[in-house]
């Protein structure tokens, strides 16, 4: 059973930005790729973006590429999101997600955190 920790979420003005941190224990971490999704009120789930188990290979949804960044480091069983460029439509929850011998493209999550609030004002 793998435990998924967030942090890093808050208030930040348009343009502004935030980083986002995952720390998971419980199983071996880099037998999982890693992956963020969010959530806004009333609207589903979405993938944003995706890391394979050894880092090497990202990949992101349109609305993200070249303002957000994913990383890991597997010595501290952390992955990150880099949020720069931040806009309104961006508010969400962030939730962070393991996918056993998955890749970056997060198909099928099997663990889950409980998310971060994400706000951005205009």
């Amino acid at each position: 059973q793998v435990q998924l920790v967030e942090s890093g979420g808050g208030l930040v003005q348009a343009g502004g930005s935030l980083r986002l941190s995952c720390a998971a224990s419980g199983g071996t971490f880099s037998s999982y790729a890693m992956g963020w999704f969010r959530q806004a009120p009333g609207k589903e789930r979405e993938f944003v973006a995706g890391i394979s188990r050894t880092g090497g290979r990202t990949y992101y949804t349109d609305s993200v590429k070249g303002r957000f960044t994913i990383s890991r480091d597997n010595a501290k069983n952390t992955v990150y999101l880099q949020m720069n460029s931040l806009k309104p439509e961006d508010t969400a929850v962030y939730l962070c997600a393991a996918e056993r011998w998955g890749t970056q493209s997060m198909g099928a999550p099997d663990y889950w955190g409980q998310g971060t609030q994400v706000t951005v004002s205009s």
